[in-house]
């Protein structure tokens, strides 16, 4: 499966390279936010996925089965990037931790975050459909 086309809902990064917009999948369901970007071979440049947690909590994420180096942005309650693991290593089973607690988990390219001028403390827009409902 891959992730290649420019369509869907959005999230807007607003870095030091000013504002980019990445089209992505919303991950929520239980098997969703296990499942993630593993096993895909391709993700578009201008495309992610957003992970949609219930609640604000300190967030682990590993990179198995999972053949892409990804950014990993963890997002707090109001989009805030608190923390980028850049460039994570595919397959890998090592824990990538949040910094603070987040909400939000946005995974792009490799490269991306640095590309874009996109840190701790930027501002991230979520879509509607990423805020609009608590799961639980």
């Amino acid at each position: 499966a891959s992730c290649t086309s420019s369509n869907g809902p959005a999230v807007i990064l607003h870095g030091s390279e000013g504002a980019v917009s990445v089209h992505v999948e919303i991950a929520r369901t239980r098997e969703q936010l296990s499942r993630g970007l593993m096993w895909r071979t391709e993700l578009a440049d201008d495309a992610g996925m957003l992970f949609v947690f219930g609640d604000l909590a300190p967030r682990t994420f590993w990179m198995k089965n999972t053949p892409l180096p990804l950014d990993i942005l963890f997002l707090d309650d109001a989009g805030t990037v608190v923390n980028v693991a850049a460039a994570t290593t595919p397959y890998s089973e090592a824990p990538i931790r949040s910094a603070a607690p987040a909400r939000y988990v946005l995974e792009v390219n490799a490269g991306f975050a640095a590309k874009h001028g996109i840190g701790p403390g930027a501002r991230v827009e979520l879509p509607a459909e990423a805020v609009s409902t608590t799961d639980k």
